[in-house]
């Protein structure tokens, strides 16, 4: 599956449940882009004189999913665009609509988390219950996505799936970010998604220990004094010297810049990696689980 998953299953025009990503009503710029390609398709196709049902039948989706997408009130895939953009003759002006949606297609509070990352200059991430976000394969996101409860729909699962592997990026950029995590080692045993999809998260993790910018370290389960046992964290700090944090139980839960709380949270990571095993014992420590696993 490409990070954009585009595989979409042809429906007739007498099912309601079409292909495409719901519209997250409070997200204002999102809707603004939409309301503006349903808006540019609409005029286009009545341009050419094509009814709704006749651009349906053309492009092989429902009725319902056009009347939806033409109100802003459905994000289309790429692949809709596409077939609109043959069948209208829009000389790719449609398709090149793909840019602006591709972005809308993930919710705000991912996006925003994924521009936040792309600029911090240094990340420090103590994670307890799964790997951090950044560090997961595709299949161990799929696994995690699958077996929330309430369960979500295959189609947001493909949705959150796809802005997570966008938000991986970050190990791309250049000059790159210095990355540290500190993982539970409970994190590293626990086989989500079945042993494979493990053994192939444990070699992503070597890979990924590799990088000069990034550094992995675990908290082994037998370490009496934890400075970590509130929760997960996380610190992200910019260029002009600002930074953003947020602490599972602290402060609401919410990303925070206050200086006072900032110190705390700094605080807690310093003790937390002094605690962990180091980077290359680490590393030497997720090979032997994947040895034993």
């Amino acid at each position: 599956m490409s990070v954009d998953g585009e595989a979409v299953r042809l429906r007739t025009g007498t099912e309601e449940d079409e292909p495409g990503w719901e519209v997250d009503p409070e997200d204002e710029w999102g809707m603004a882009v939409l309301a503006t390609v349903g808006r540019q398709l609409r005029l286009r196709r009545e341009a050419v004189g094509m009814r709704v049902t006749d651009f349906a039948a053309a492009v092989k989706y429902g009725d319902d999913l056009v009347y939806k997408i033409e109100g802003g009130k459905r994000i289309p895939r790429q692949e809709y665009l596409s077939k609109a953009d043959k069948v209208l003759g829009a000389g790719g002006l449609i398709a090149a609509a793909w840019e602006d949606v591709r972005k809308v297609r993930y919710p705000k509070k991912i996006r925003d988390m994924a521009r936040v990352e792309a600029q911090a200059v240094e990340l420090t991430a103590y994670g307890t219950h799964n790997l951090h976000g950044l560090l997961q394969t595709e299949g161990y996101m799929r696994a995690l996505f699958e077996m929330r409860r309430p369960a979500h729909s295959m189609d947001q699962v493909e949705r959150l799936v796809g802005a997570r592997l966008v938000r991986k990026a970050i190990f791309e950029r250049d000059p790159s970010p210095e990355l540290c995590f500190v993982q539970e080692e409970a994190t590293l045993r626990r086989p989500l998604g079945g042993r494979m999809v493990l053994r192939r998260q444990l070699e992503h993790l070597l890979e990924l220990g590799q990088m000069r910018n990034v550094e992995i370290q675990v908290m082994p389960i037998d370490c009496a004094v934890h400075a970590g046992m509130g929760g997960e964290i996380q610190v992200l700090k910019f260029a002009d010297g600002t930074a953003v944090g947020r602490a599972e139980g602290d402060f609401g839960s919410r990303p925070v810049t206050e200086l006072k709380h900032l110190r705390i949270m700094e605080l807690r990571c310093g003790i937390i990696r002094a605690q962990a095993l180091s980077p290359g014992e680490s590393l030497a420590f997720i090979e032997q689980v994947l040895g034993e696993t």
